[in-house]
């Protein structure tokens, strides 16, 4: 794979795995709009795995207590804070496995394409717009409730879809469950955590078997370069959600289904 799409592949997934406009479909978009080869599903989870570790770090306080409640529930001692590691692992189960069906099927490869991408932009632009009307709301990540993590953990589902966007999906979700913006955002990459993690470690089985050493190589370096782009995007995506709503993304997802589908039906 030339170096030229493996440096494109990192930084757009660490520059829109958090943002609420799809990775997975602006990584399509690379070989869709190319003469470039497509990446297949392996590269595109190497890249969803770099990114994890970019969570990890800017997360570090909620891992370590994470962490804490894993232990604390394995000696039999509930609290609010195992109450909220359970709750993230349920809302997580749900994407794992239609994700798991869907790869399997085969079918994946029947939704990367640029009208999907383009309507789904466009769908879910409005579908993050309207649950972002909600007046600030007070509810924080510890509020969570069973229905709460059920609702979230079946709507990400929805995220399989390229363009619909999983952390687009999450925190129009948290939104429309009045959860305020930073805490929705919050959520949705924590969210990230067990998700990427599932298909992640699927993803390192499927490449030591392939025994292919350029295909391992290159899951590699894109996966170190995503992480770095992606501690930068989670920053700059928090800071902004302090000060204004999500209509910046709105907009930019619009935009570009519009494009797309000039792009298709116009040009």
């Amino acid at each position: 794979m030339p170096i030229e799409q493996l440096l494109l592949l990192s930084i757009i997934q660490g520059l829109t795995e958090f943002w609420p406009v799809s990775s997975s479909g602006h990584l399509n978009l690379v070989h869709l709009l190319t003469n470039w080869q497509d990446q297949g599903p392996l590269i595109d989870v190497a890249v969803h795995f770099g990114s994890l570790f970019a969570v990890l770090i800017y997360f570090w306080r909620d891992i370590v207590m994470l962490l804490k409640a894993a232990g604390n529930l394995v000696l039999g001692r509930f609290s609010r804070e195992t109450q909220l590691l359970i709750y993230l692992v349920v809302a997580s189960v749900p994407l794992l496995i239609a994700g798991f069906l869907l790869l399997k099927s085969g079918y994946y490869k029947d939704l990367r394409t640029i009208e999907v991408i383009a309507w789904a932009n466009i769908i879910f632009a409005f579908v993050l717009w309207w649950c972002d009307q909600n007046p600030p709301m007070t509810r924080k990540l510890e509020d969570i409730t069973w229905k709460d993590a059920l609702f979230v953990g079946f709507s990400q589902i929805i995220a399989l879809i390229p363009g619909a966007s999983r952390s687009g999906i999450t925190m129009s979700a948290a939104r429309y469950l009045e959860f305020n913006r930073v805490e929705a955002a919050r959520f949705a990459m924590l969210l990230a955590i067990p998700s990427i993690l599932g298909l992640g470690l699927g993803t390192v089985y499927e490449l030591v078997q392939s025994g292919d050493a350029s295909l391992q190589s290159d899951a590699i370096f894109v996966g170190v370069l995503s992480f770095l782009t992606a501690l930068f995007s989670i920053w700059f995506m928090m800071a902004l959600l302090k000060r204004m709503s999500m209509m910046p993304f709105v907009i930019y997802r619009f935009i570009l289904g519009a494009a797309l589908l000039a792009f298709i039906y116009v040009i």
